[in-house]
């Protein structure tokens, strides 16, 4: 059975595209809240899940012993837009290290951001890798290879104590056997694992409600998300959907994408957790998606603060002209 449509795009009075896709809203003891579509089916959730990556990074000690505060543990979860300030935090945490931008495996890009990419190249400057969205999180594993006495040339490969420390993680929060038939290899050259919406969820649940994993772990994983709450810039950027949701409700709401349609996170104070994957992998979709599902959640809790998140849950489309010519919006109703 296809997933239901849950996103759609209109021009006038005519729905000209829609996007299917699926969600779960799942609390810390696994029952669910809401959940739309296939929620057992595993997906890949790529950037989504960096909090779940960058637990070693405090369970070490490493952290605590480079003298970590929150915006390097919010850049640690980043999926950033490679601003001048995201390199230099990044080049900042590996010094603390010993290390410098050479060692990063992560690869080279232009930032994402276009206007950033612009300014870059009015310099004269082309980027690096500490340019790279995921600079920051391989910041935290050579960091913490390197605080646990480890090689560090070859930290992205699937038997690297590094990645093996947070398969065990992923594996921890959402209950599910990352075996290598559900193992693929991210953009940035880490293995990432498949696992259904809904484990993803109860994972996130997990971590801000404490049930069902060890304390430590649950404090490492909050330690992280109330970082990056308090640092949404560092963790995604000017302007960027991450920013934006968690500006609208500070300390109450976290959320992380992901690439191909994914988005993951948490309402600590509700305890609860999320995940959502739109089929096509289109991000205009996921972005109004998530926050059609937090505004759904908020709504019997907080109806202002649902009210705010209702009016991310719709984007206004203008043509060349910028005139308005129609929307994208969720369609959970």
């Amino acid at each position: 059975m296809a997933n239901p449509v849950l996103v759609e795009v209109t021009r006038g009075g005519i729905v000209e595209s829609f996007h299917r896709g699926g969600f779960a809203l799942v609390d810390g003891a696994g029952e669910m809240i809401d959940h739309r579509g296939d929620i057992l089916r595993p997906v890949f959730p790529r950037s989504a899940i960096k909090v779940f990556q960058g637990i070693p990074l405090i369970e070490t000690g490493a952290a605590d012993a480079y003298g970590f505060g929150d915006r390097e543990l919010a850049l640690a979860c980043a999926s950033h837009s490679g601003e001048d300030g995201h390199a230099r935090l990044a080049a900042e945490m590996l010094a603390k290290a010993g290390l410098d931008g050479t060692v990063l495996e992560c690869g080279c890009h232009w930032p994402f951001d276009a206007s950033v990419s612009r300014e870059l190249a009015r310099r004269g400057e082309r980027p690096t890798a500490l340019h790279n969205n995921c600079s920051g999180k391989h910041a935290g594993f050579l960091c913490t290879a390197v605080h646990q006495g480890e090689e560090t040339r070859g930290y992205v490969g699937l038997g690297h104590p590094v990645q093996q420390r947070a398969k065990a993680v992923i594996e921890d929060l959402t209950g599910f056997d990352l075996n290598s038939d559900v193992c693929g290899t991210d953009g940035c050259s880490i293995p990432t694992f498949a696992a259904p919406l809904k484990s993803f969820a109860h994972g996130f649940a997990k971590l801000v409600s404490g049930h069902g994993i060890a304390a430590e772990r649950a404090a490492a994983g909050r330690r992280l998300i109330d970082a990056c709450m308090a640092h949404p810039w560092e963790m995604s950027g000017t302007g960027r959907a991450c920013e934006a949701l968690m500006q609208a409700a500070p300390g109450q709401v976290f959320a992380k994408t992901g690439a191909e349609g994914v988005f993951c996170g948490a309402l600590p104070e509700l305890g609860l957790g999320f995940a959502l994957k739109i089929d096509d992998g289109a991000t205009r979709a996921s972005e109004v998606l998530v926050a059609a599902i937090i505004a759904a959640a908020l709504r019997s809790h907080d109806a202002d603060l649902a009210t705010r998140f209702d009016a991310l849950s719709k984007t206004t489309l203008r043509n060349w002209e910028k005139t308005e010519v129609g929307a994208v919006r969720a369609t959970l109703d």
